[in-house]
């Protein structure tokens, strides 16, 4: 098949309507949106809200972390793993069946190794579940997935993160940080339930691809987490020539970009509406500020933002100190369809207070008191999602 010609601005602009990052808030109901996103991840991470939240909140007018925690609690999405560990519209569960053998396989060792403790906690929780996680009191300390050393980690904490990851047990509830667990057998729809018991292997591989498909929506199979599952470069490649024969992907040939891309065939005519008219005129976007937490779907394929945007990002939480550039938590700045910066926050939540540590824009990028004033904006309406009344920029390039 003869690759779609198309300009980067209008590849990007696709991206982000996809992404529901164009045009302003969307007025989808969380479920809606995680539904449109295919997952949201997770992360722990609290320096300011945490990503999930951050991420829908980056969509939705008004949204409130309680909100997804009430989908958790209702049943309507569960956590597992996807690009990582995320949020799922729980419709979902079947397809995941391959990834929850393969995973269960791998830690059965370390359930045997942990036996009277994971018994324990699977009979507390088929008789009292759910629990949260302090529910299960330990003095004796293991290694756990972080413990390079000396062992850290409750036998409980580790024979628990076992079990969820085995998808034996699940989160079915927070309160903020806390986790509430059970068993999975109780807890999870018996008609997915019954449909992952049932699911052909194989059509779980090929419809977790179309589902990493419609996440990603511009994607190459160079990712290595190409379809959320084991897969060698080679097979990769083929699973998406095979589906170019099949004429439901259409490969790409993006201007100025060495790198081939694809789209789903059916967002064709969505592409081509973001080209422009005959005499190459292009719509205007909304040009607000959005500040994109460092796990952002958007983001998840580095190499696509450095293509398309030409921005070069790194989370920096995991680096060195003294290598740092940014800041262990700067997020990417979007304005309309464009990458211009960075802003590392930190909430003093005693002080009610937003810290920025640093905001710094892109060399290039024009300083006008319209960006400075949007800017302004935006700072206020993330220091009010993240329970702060002031904000204070503690170091800015923007004069």
């Amino acid at each position: 098949m003869k690759a779609f010609p198309v300009d980067r601005i209008s590849l990007r602009r696709f991206l982000l309507h996809k992404q529901k990052l164009l045009g302003g808030l969307d007025e989808s109901s969380v479920l809606d949106m995680v539904r449109a996103l295919e997952c949201v991840q997770l992360d722990p991470v609290s320096v300011v809200e945490r990503n999930q939240h951050l991420v829908l909140s980056a969509r939705i007018p008004g949204y409130d972390p309680k909100l997804l925690d009430e989908l958790l609690s209702n049943g309507k999405i569960f956590e597992y793993f996807a690009n990582a560990a995320c949020i799922i519209p729980v419709e979902d569960y079947p397809l995941f069946e391959p990834t929850r053998k393969r995973i269960q396989a791998n830690v059965q060792p370390q359930l045997d190794d942990l036996g009277p403790v994971v018994k324990m906690v699977h009979d507390r929780l088929e008789k009292e579940g759910p629990l949260p996680s302090r529910a299960f009191v330990s003095d004796k300390r293991v290694h756990g997935y972080w413990d390079n050393q000396m062992p850290k980690t409750k036998e409980t904490s580790l024979a628990l993160n076992l079990l969820m990851d085995a998808g034996i047990i699940r989160v079915v509830h927070r309160e903020r940080t806390e986790r509430f667990f059970d068993l999975t057998e109780k807890s999870i729809p018996a008609e997915y339930l019954k449909a992952a018991k049932t699911i052909d292997e194989t059509e779980a591989r090929e419809a977790l691809i179309e589902k990493y498909l419609r996440a990603y929506r511009v994607f190459d199979p160079g990712d290595s987490r190409f379809g959320w599952q084991k897969m060698t470069a080679a097979e990769r490649r083929a699973a998406v020539e095979r589906r170019v024969k099949l004429g439901t992907v259409i490969p790409l040939d993006v201007e100025g970009v060495k790198r081939t891309y694809y789209i789903l065939a059916e967002d064709l005519a969505e592409l081509e509406r973001f080209t422009g008219s005959a005499r190459g005129e292009r719509a205007s976007v909304d040009d607000a500020i959005t500040f994109l937490p460092p796990l952002d779907n958007l983001l998840w394929r580095r190499e696509r933002i450095s293509d398309l945007f030409g921005f070069d990002y790194k989370w920096e939480i995991y680096t060195p100190r003294a290598k740092r550039k940014y800041g262990p938590y700067a997020m990417p700045i979007l304005y309309g369809d464009r990458l211009i910066g960075r802003m590392d926050p930190s909430v003093d939540r005693k002080a009610g207070r937003l810290q920025v540590r640093l905001l710094q824009l892109e060399p290039g990028v024009e300083e006008t008191d319209r960006l400075k004033r949007h800017i302004e904006e935006g700072l206020e309406r993330f220091a009010q999602f993240n329970g702060a009344s002031e904000f204070v920029v503690e170091k800015s390039d923007i004069h």
